[in-house]
């Protein structure tokens, strides 16, 4: 195994004076991600435009918030442009809106290298392309902003044709409220990597298949539904939340003798060699572009693969149950607009 690398970690400390001073930034997208990003550069002090499409549906949040509204194109004159929209529509958002309107020493911020690597979005010569990837979603990012506090970022350089772009992307970071916590330096290809493979083995295609199994196998075995997902979905929050703010071995100085017998006797026959090629696959898919190709076809099918699979999710009986003890186990949720999350994006964070 590879020894634990421990990086430096770009933290207010490691600032003098002000964050992007006499700088212009040009906010391209108000969704989760545009939104937080956006008002948490005005509390630091920047001057901030908001770029959208005519008829944009956040219009009218921004406008509501103290925002200048301008269109994408007069946002692309600022210094700083943070290009802040859904993955599948960013290159041509960019090449058709964006592109006519750049100007040699300006400095495009993406908050995911989706598009860089995947995407085919080419940036001319002259202009400085960093990324800046808050780790957690944009309600996250502001909520954490305005308590005095942060969420970490991974930042990286893609394009550096003015020297300066390092610098601007960390002033960038910290101007969002995230050198609050800490700034991680990496690049593109890794953010982009990483963060696909977490969201399909982990984070999103993991745990929900993990969840539907046990599920499945309880009720098989002839035990009640509603007691099968009261244990193995709504307790989940108690565990990930010890993992998140203890860590892995934190949480089992919390947990009792008895589970923490069960976690390292049983766990191993859980996440064995087989799921471990399996994760392997997945990870070569998103090196070789596999992913991204296949996603790029959903997307040119308007979705129809996805929208059958959900609709096959929520067929299933623990959906049904799910929408039964919802008013007892989740008497917060609420129903998202038919095809899609707000804010859109590939990733859970934008």
């Amino acid at each position: 195994m590879p020894e634990a690398h421990i990086p430096h970690i770009v933290t207010e400390r490691d600032f003098d004076g002000p964050s992007l001073s006499g700088l212009t930034v040009g906010v391209v997208g108000y969704g989760s991600q545009g939104s937080a990003q956006a008002l948490n550069l005005r509390d630091s002090g920047v001057e901030v435009s908001v770029g959208l499409r005519d008829g944009s549906p956040t219009a009218e949040s921004a406008v509501g918030a103290g925002f200048r509204v301008v269109e994408v194109g007069e946002a692309a004159t600022a210094d700083v442009v943070a290009l802040l929209v859904p993955d599948e529509v960013l290159p041509h958002v960019f090449e058709h809106e964006m592109a006519p309107a750049l100007r040699v020493g300006q400095t495009l911020v993406l908050a995911h290298g989706f598009a860089l690597l995947f995407g085919g979005l080419e940036v001319p010569d002259g202009i400085d392309v960093v990324l800046v990837a808050p780790m957690g979603p944009g309600a996250i990012l502001r909520e954490r902003y305005t308590t005095g506090s942060g969420l970490p970022a991974a930042f990286a350089v893609h394009q550096d044709a003015t020297g300066n772009a390092r610098r601007t992307a960390l002033e960038y970071g910290r101007a969002i409220g995230c050198a609050r916590v800490g700034l991680f330096e990496t690049t593109v290809a890794e953010e982009t990597e990483i963060d696909l493979f977490a969201e399909q083995a982990v984070l999103a295609g993991g745990v929900t298949r993990l969840i539907e199994a046990a599920f499945d196998v309880l009720v098989e075995a002839g035990y009640d539904p509603a007691m099968a997902y009261m244990e193995c979905l709504y307790e989940l929050e108690l565990t990930v939340n010890l993992v998140h703010r203890y860590g892995i071995s934190g949480m089992r100085d919390r947990i009792s003798r008895t589970a923490l017998f069960g976690d390292l006797t049983r766990g191993d026959r859980i996440i064995g060699e087989e799921t471990r090629a399996g994760m392997r696959r997945v990870l070569e898919d998103v090196r070789s572009g596999v992913f991204a190709r296949e996603l790029e076809d959903d997307v040119s099918k308007r979705g129809e693969g996805t929208e059958a699979a959900l609709k096959a999710a929520r067929e299933r009986l623990l959906s049904r149950v799910e929408d039964v003890i919802a008013p007892v186990a989740h008497p917060n949720r609420e129903d998202v607009s038919e095809g899609g999350q707000a804010g859109g994006g590939t990733s859970r964070k934008r």
